[in-house]
């Protein structure tokens, strides 16, 4: 749980970076294509990515600019980076303004639960992570290359002159 807007504006602003370098390595090509039945396409997951900073912050009182959670997908994913940044910014700018780190211990009603405030924020941040992480191997699994997230990528060992990672 976050306990300063401060730590989440900080968390927040680096995974943000780290979704966006990802989004930015799809080919809109690739955006369709399904490697199975049972798994989102490409396109549905950075969409599901991008709207659920509207709907999660939503539930939790906050008017986040982002599509609606019911919103068809966009098509280019020049589009998606672009929505991305921009409702990634509205989450920055309404949590500093309609919140203090007092906020952040209130508990609120949120997907059937009480929350603390702090607490939705650490959820929206390990969504993210975790849908990034499909994202990550639905691109491998595509041939796309996966930028560095928290640590060189496989291509990324040679800039260091050492051998992928096994």
């Amino acid at each position: 749980m976050y306990t300063t807007i401060q730590q989440f504006v900080k968390s927040f602003s680096e995974e943000q970076r780290i979704t966006l370098s990802l989004f930015k390595a799809i080919p809109n090509d690739a955006l369709t294509i399904k490697v199975n039945d049972d798994v989102r396409s490409i396109q549905r997951l950075v969409w599901h990515i991008l709207i659920t900073h509207g709907e999660m912050l939503g539930k939790a009182g906050l008017t986040i600019e982002c599509p609606d959670e019911h919103a068809e997908p966009i098509d280019t994913i020049a589009k998606v980076c672009e929505l991305y940044i921009i409702s990634s910014k509205s989450v920055l700018e309404q949590i500093q303004k309609k919140w203090s780190d007092e906020d952040l211990k209130l508990v609120i009603d949120i997907y059937g639960e009480r929350w603390k405030n702090g607490d939705v924020l650490s959820a929206l941040i390990k969504h993210e992570i975790h849908h990034r992480g499909q994202l990550s191997i639905l691109m491998r699994l595509n041939h796309i290359k996966v930028p560095s997230i928290y640590g060189p990528s496989k291509e990324d060992w040679a800039t260091y002159n050492m051998p992928a990672a096994e």
